[in-house]
Order: C-alpha cells, then sequence, then structure tokens
C-alpha cells in the first residue's frame, strides 16, 4: 500500500512540475548577447534525464500537457521548454560521457524548435498576436542552441561530427524561420 501512495504522489508531482516550470520560464527574461559572442540565455533547469528508469513519467507528463494545450501561442511556449530542457539534457549527458543519448536528446530538441514558428503563423492567420518579446526569446535561445552545437562540436569525439552538423542545419533553418516572423 506504502508504494501505491508513492506512485501517486510522484505522478502527482510529475503532473503539477509543468506549471510550475512554465512560471520559472515567464518570470526569468531573455537577455542581451555579450560582445564575446556568448549568447547570454539561461536554459531551464533539465530535471530527470533520459538515462534515469523514472523518464519515462516525464515522457508522458510532457506529452499529457502537450495534448492539453490547445492555444497556438501557449502550446509554442510549451514548445520552447521543452526544446530549451532537451538541450540542457543534451548537455548534462554530453558531461557524462554519453555521446550518442546527448546527440538523440539535441535532435529532439532542435526538433521541438521547428515547430514553433509554423504554431505562431497559424496563430497568426487565426487573429491571434504574438508578442514581440516572445520572439526576441526565440532568437535567442536559437542563437543558444547553435552556441551549444558547436560547443559539442569541439569535444564531442569525431565520428558525431555529420549529426552535429545536421543539428547545425536544423537550427539555421530554424533560425530562417524566426526571423520572417512578425
Amino acid at each position: 500500500m506504502k508504494t501505491f501512495g508513492r506512485a501517486i504522489l510522484i505522478c502527482l508531482i510529475l503532473i503539477i512540475l509543468p506549471a510550475m516550470t512554465y512560471v520559472v520560464m515567464e518570470s526569468s527574461g531573455a537577455s542581451v548577447s555579450t560582445p564575446q559572442e556568448k549568447v547570454v540565455y539561461d536554459l531551464p533547469y533539465p530535471g530527470i534525464l533520459p538515462d534515469n528508469p523514472l523518464y519515462f513519467l516525464k515522457i508522458i507528463r510532457d506529452r499529457i500537457t502537450e495534448f492539453l494545450t490547445r492555444d497556438n501561442l501557449k502550446k509554442a511556449q510549451l514548445y520552447l521548454l521543452y526544446s530549451d530542457k532537451r538541450v540542457a539534457m543534451a548537455m548534462a549527458l554530453a558531461k557524462k560521457g554519453k555521446n550518442q543519448e546527448a546527440l538523440s536528446t539535441f535532435s529532439k530538441a532542435e526538433k521541438y524548435f521547428v515547430k514553433i514558428p509554423e504554431l505562431l503563423k497559424e496563430n497568426k492567420s487565426q487573429g491571434g498576436q504574438t508578442p514581440s518579446s516572445f520572439v526576441e526569446t526565440l532568437k535567442l535561445a536559437n542563437a543558444k542552441h547553435a552556441e551549444l552545437i558547436t560547443e559539442l562540436m569541439k569535444t564531442l569525439p569525431e565520428g558525431s561530427q555529420d549529426s552535429l552538423n545536421q543539428l547545425l542545419k536544423l537550427n539555421q533553418s530554424v533560425k530562417v524561420a524566426v526571423e520572417t516572423l512578425p
């Protein structure tokens, strides 16, 4: 009976966390880049990493939250959060030496980011407004992702370069799409 109660408690915590991380994401502003070419953009805390046995619970929670989010602007904000979290996860995995998992996780991050411009265009076609601050945040996040991809190019072994180049190309295509947003 104790394990059932613990399982319910863990599930409740995992359901409540997206709301708390959304509030944290909204309250933390993005900064401007410094002259050293470093992008000043804070990634959120990654939480449970893909190498954790409980990671599947996080995936379930994310998919439920994604399904229940119907507003295109809020879904775009959610995708940015998911993308940033996965980038942070990829960097943590790379530090642990789990290169393949890091590449896979970074790829998933960029795939979430790719969905954002289309959602914002759809939002505009439905008469919605996209705050200019959110577009600026997207530009900073995209620049930070590109910076971290190039950082991984320096640290990961030679066999990873093709995957990283593909990620960089995907990141550049997203940059072009974000630049065309109103």
